[in-house]
């Protein structure tokens, strides 16, 4: 839509508020709402903020900065009666340059570079969450298990079935195309996937079915969950992510006259995925309790190799070929800012084909079956375990500096060191169930 577009929608729709959002570098979504009034002079000049207020933005002493919207991403709320839009912004210094900071223009540069290479790239998450109950007094979140449901079970086990075809419904309103919704393996796990787009498209729309996941959720009296490991025991919530270049408008990872139907620029964006998948993990897996779902077991894709369909292994090429040959990245969980996720796992392929990066040869055995000595056999090491091992890689990489750039490397990594601290220093209920009493 263009800004002319917006204004006619809005006047015939009688919508009467706009949400302006943002995305701070932690992945969270941020928002002010003005009257529809006030749109065409913010599409004008912009919506002055108090940057210092997000996190890791900027100073006090350098808050003043600007929202400037952007017209593709109008959606109207379908909860709200029609009374309310949102616009997905960009942020800009007092002087209208673009905020270094801002996660989605750090996607803008990758697909930047991807457009100098002659590649349009596209990608097609699938994330997974948890629908929890919610206490009728405090509407504080019940940590126990809504059902008692598996993999594509329906009502009655499966007793989050209306509100994920509410869900379905109301990303639909919002202009996603929702392609299949289930109940995922573990217990009130859900999964829903919406069709691949364009990168920044992709991120935008990742940030939309978020909000869209947790607000019909609440109003259903249920708490939804993108936490990757809430419970113990059971599988975790990851967001699987497809991605493909295209060139000339045909499809870049494939080849007709490969025996495994690849191109050379597929199997060189998987190598420099591999390359730089412990680099990169800090930022697909940004949370203490991300590691507790990369671990072994519980299909847990800790694995750094590639396959041809064995979802054993960190990267696995679908089956499918022709305009849908893709690969898919195993070990993202919705915990990640989209934009930064988005942004280094393409950074990483990219560097692949423009450097030629070999991928080792690929590994059709489950890999959740080898020993360590047949692991080492074919030289496949494991994701980091830890976020500080993650923070340590990452911290190591000139590439991941690079994407995320000055600004937001020093404030993720400052926020996330500070995080593990937190969490080393800090008594957990199971310390206390194990060793309390003995000692």
């Amino acid at each position: 839509m263009t800004k002319e577009d917006v204004l006619r929608t809005i006047e015939e729709k009688g919508i009467k508020f706009i949400r302006l959002q943002i995305t701070d570098i932690n992945g969270i979504l941020k928002n002010v709402e003005i009257p529809a009034d006030e749109l065409p002079g913010v599409f004008e000049k912009g919506m002055l903020f108090d940057g210092s207020s997000i996190d890791g933005f900027v100073r006090i002493n350098e808050s003043d900065m600007y929202l400037l919207p952007d017209p593709e991403t109008f959606a109207i709320l379908p909860w709200d009666e029609g009374r309310s839009a949102r616009l997905i912004c960009d942020v800009y210094n007092s002087d209208w340059t673009p905020f270094e900071g801002d996660p989605r223009y750090r996607l803008k540069l990758v697909l930047e570079k991807a457009k100098k290479m002659g590649f349009e790239a596209y990608a097609g998450p699938e994330p997974e969450f948890f629908l929890l109950p919610r206490d009728s007094q405090t509407l504080k979140p019940v940590m126990g298990f809504l059902d008692e449901g598996g993999y594509f079970d329906m009502l009655p086990v499966d007793r989050g079935e209306n509100t994920r075809k509410d869900i379905v419904l109301a990303l639909e309103a919002m202009g996603l195309d929702v392609e299949a919704s289930h109940h995922e393996v573990a217990p009130s796990q859900h999964e829903i996937d919406f069709r691949y787009d364009k990168f920044l498209r992709t991120a935008d729309n990742l940030q939309t079915f978020k909000l869209v996941v947790k607000t019909v959720a609440l109003m259903h009296g249920l708490h939804a969950t993108f936490m990757p490991k809430p419970f113990y025991g059971v599988n975790g919530s990851g967001m699987h992510t497809h991605m493909s270049l295209f060139r000339d408008g045909e499809n870049a990872f494939y080849d007709e006259h490969d025996d495994a139907g690849l191109s050379e620029v597929c199997r060189y964006f998987i190598g420099g995925i591999l390359k730089h998948a412990r680099a990169i993990t800090a930022v697909t897996n940004p949370t203490i309790n991300s590691y507790k779902r990369l671990v072994p077991g519980y299909e847990a894709p800790v694995n750094v190799a590639w396959s041809l369909g064995n979802r054993s292994a960190l990267v696995r090429v679908p089956m499918a070929r022709g305009k849908s040959t893709r690969i898919e990245y195993r070990s993202p969980d919705p915990t990640c800012n989209a934009y930064l996720a988005l942004a280094v796992m393409l950074a990483a392929g990219l560097d692949g084909v423009e450097n030629k990066i070999d991928p080792p040869p690929a590994v059709d055995e489950n890999i959740f079956e080898m020993d360590e000595a047949q692991k080492a056999a074919h030289s496949i090491v494991q994701l980091p375990g830890t976020l500080k091992e993650a923070i340590d890689e990452a911290k190591k990489s000139e590439l991941v500096r690079s994407v995320l750039g000055d600004h937001i490397y020093e404030k993720f990594f400052e926020a996330k060191e500070r995080e593990w601290s937190e969490f080393r220093t800090t008594v957990t209920d199971w310390e206390l169930r194990k060793y309390l009493e003995i000692f």
